[in-house]
């Protein structure tokens, strides 16, 4: 790596690579080279040697059984096969016309030139990795008309590309929809005026960004549905074009957003995801903010709170009705700050500080929705005691008239599992299979399943005075 850095090696020690095409012919057991094996006839004492007509015939048919074999194959893997250079001119054309998919990875090409040399050969190639080459690449903005005319999806992890190479090659990727840098040192990033406009998919993961700012540079790709920022170093996001409660310009299609392992410590950065217009996915795993709440499902509430349209979280989907629930639990946990900030229930008098609704943006626009919280339902954090824990619910079987409503008092800790045992014993049921699910006093007519028997009451938000329904 260093400009004048080298090593001594013996000729016959190294190697130097095959070209793409040995190294595919190796690979799938299709090589052509035939060891000449010949026939022979003893004659008294003598023995006549002579190429058999069938072991020429039996060499023809494998040579042409080899070609059509090459002809047909679309996807082809030569990772970790020594290849360092493209052979002779147009002979991959020849070969193998209908290649789409390669996979060059771990090789030992150095130069894009030679990737180049390699591509312009496939008309059709959609799909390309060589990820782990370590290579150079152009200083200067090069498009190799036609040559890249349909790839689709590329692969760079690991090639110690920076992004100022990326942009200076993009005009060759017309059609990219998926790009893949990982692992490649890249700090800084660069608008990518005029290029990379089909993108799709960018993954920079494990690159440590200078700061989350670096994003701004490529918040402007139109067509950007999915962001990959695993372990890139950032502290905070920021979208400065829009305040709260307002969408940002960046980012404007963006549905998917990678931020796991990072060092984001503000709910603030969260508050800000809010304003991506588009957004339905988050991963954000493995961040300090999160630290900040012991709960995992108030700390899952919290997050479903603050970003609307919000549909998966973690990998995990989020339903409309359990949403709306702790949406409206979210309302209550931060009722007394609410009062205590300038919130009122009258709304010639509610004037929530700038401090409040900048670290609760969303807020005014849940209680416009569902209404303020009642002074009976707000929610202070009171100490985990077990009395404080204890949910009054009216266990019903809708199913069953006959029997009674009953009224129990259950721990919001308790599974759903566990309930049902209970209620076995409880209600008398023989051994079936039992459907609970429960209406909430909130939502007047609305039914959630419970659907889940290793999650506790307290992640379907629950509340004192709902209502389970049993059916078996």
């Amino acid at each position: 790596r260093h400009p004048r850095g080298g090593s001594f090696i013996r000729p016959n020690k190294a190697n130097f690579g095959v070209d793409f095409l040995t190294a595919v012919k190796d690979r799938y057991g299709l090589n052509d080279e035939q060891d000449g094996t010949e026939n022979t006839l003893v004659f008294g004492k003598k023995t006549v040697e002579f190429v058999g007509m069938d072991s020429i015939v039996e060499q023809q048919r494998q040579v042409q059984y080899m070609k059509i074999q090459l002809n047909q194959l679309v996807d082809i893997s030569v990772r970790e096969c020594a290849v360092s250079h493209a052979g002779q001119k147009e002979e991959i054309r020849r070969t193998c016309p209908n290649i789409r998919h390669i996979n060059l990875s771990k090789n030992l090409i150095s130069s894009w030139e030679t990737v180049a040399a390699i591509a312009s050969q496939v008309q059709n190639l959609e799909i390309l990795n060589i990820s782990e080459n370590k290579m150079e690449f152009p200083s200067t903005s090069t498009s190799l008309s036609g040559t890249f005319s349909k790839l689709r999806i590329l692969a760079l992890n690991q090639t110690e590309i920076t992004w100022i190479e990326v942009v200076l090659c993009a005009p060759g990727w017309p059609a990219l929809e998926e790009l893949y840098l990982t692992s490649n040192n890249i700090t800084v990033l660069e608008r990518p005026d005029n290029v990379l406009q089909t993108l799709k998919l960018l993954d920079l993961s494990d690159n440590q960004l200078l700061d989350g700012n670096q994003l701004h540079l490529i918040a402007h790709l139109p067509r950007l549905e999915q962001l990959i920022l695993r372990n890139t170093g950032i502290s905070s996001i920021f979208f400065p074009d829009a305040g709260f409660g307002c969408k940002t310009k960046m980012f404007p299609s963006l549905k998917h957003l990678a931020i796991n392992d990072n060092k984001i410590s503000q709910w603030s950065s969260i508050n800000e995801l809010d304003k991506l217009p588009s957004l339905r996915s988050l991963q954000c795993h493995n961040n300090p903010f999160m630290d900040t709440e012991k709960n995992p499902e108030t700390l899952r509430q919290l997050i479903i709170a603050k970003i609307s349209q919000l549909e998966v979280l973690n990998k995990s989907e989020v339903r409309d009705i359990s949403t709306n629930c702790r949406k409206l639990d979210y309302r209550k946990i931060f009722g007394s700050d609410w009062l205590a900030a300038g919130g009122n229930w009258n709304p010639d008098k509610n004037k929530p500080s700038e401090e409040f609704l900048a670290a609760h943006p969303r807020y005014p626009s849940l209680c416009l929705k569902y209404g303020a919280p009642e002074e009976g339902e707000l929610k202070g954090r009171q100490p985990l005691t077990l009395k404080n824990q204890l949910l009054t619910l009216t266990i019903k079987c809708p199913e069953k008239p006959e029997q009674k409503p009953v009224e129990k008092k259950l721990p919001e800790s308790m599974t759903i599992q566990r309930v049902k045992g209970l209620l076995y014993r409880l209600l008398k049921i023989p051994g079936s299979e039992l459907k609970l699910s429960y209406e909430s006093s909130k939502l007047e007519g609305k039914e959630v399943e419970l659907d889940n028997d290793l999650k506790p009451l307290q992640f379907y938000s629950i509340e004192n005075g709902d209502c389970v329904l049993v059916r078996w």
